[in-house]
């Protein structure tokens, strides 16, 4: 993942971070369920997570609905994951918790894509990222600058 900040000289990039997506990677036409992340680009408007907000300027939703057990793909704990999310607008309703459940293209496109804390491997459909670098995006993100992530692999993201 790239950080990227708009200046008057263009696009900049910034800090580098990696990142996990889904476990069977990237698609132009995501389905629930299907364990691909959604390419496009998205609007960033609103956070949560389980512990209290870091400081974000974004609408943060701090609750115990953020709490989850288990395990990942790889038999790795996903307990933690949650601690930090950013709701990634696809196929949701901007402007509300990242838990809410609105699926304004229908249930059978998926939702509940965010960017959430990494648990060392693939995710269902998000992208994760190190507890740190999670916070330092909570802390950077400035709905005042319409804040959007750009989704895909590289072959994608050159159409």
């Amino acid at each position: 993942m790239v950080l990227y900040r708009r200046t008057s000289a263009g696009w900049e990039p910034g800090a580098t971070w990696p990142a996990h997506n889904a476990f069977k990677g990237w698609t132009d036409d995501h389905q629930a369920g299907d364990l691909h992340s959604p390419i496009g680009v998205f609007t960033l408007t609103d956070a949560g997570g389980l512990l209290d907000d870091p400081g974000t300027k974004l609408p943060y939703d701090q609750s115990r609905g953020f709490t989850i057990g288990g395990t990942g793909f790889e038999g790795e704990p996903l307990a933690g994951s949650f601690d930090y999310v950013v709701a990634i607008n696809y196929n949701r309703k901007a402007g509300t918790t990242p838990r809410d459940w609105t699926r304004p293209l229908g249930a059978d496109k998926g939702g509940g894509i965010w960017l959430h804390v990494d648990h060392g491997g693939p995710t269902h459909g998000c992208v994760s990222l190190a507890r740190k670098h999670m916070k330092e995006l909570l802390l950077t993100l400035d709905p005042d600058q319409q804040p959007v992530i750009v989704m895909g692999d590289a072959d994608s993201l050159k159409r």
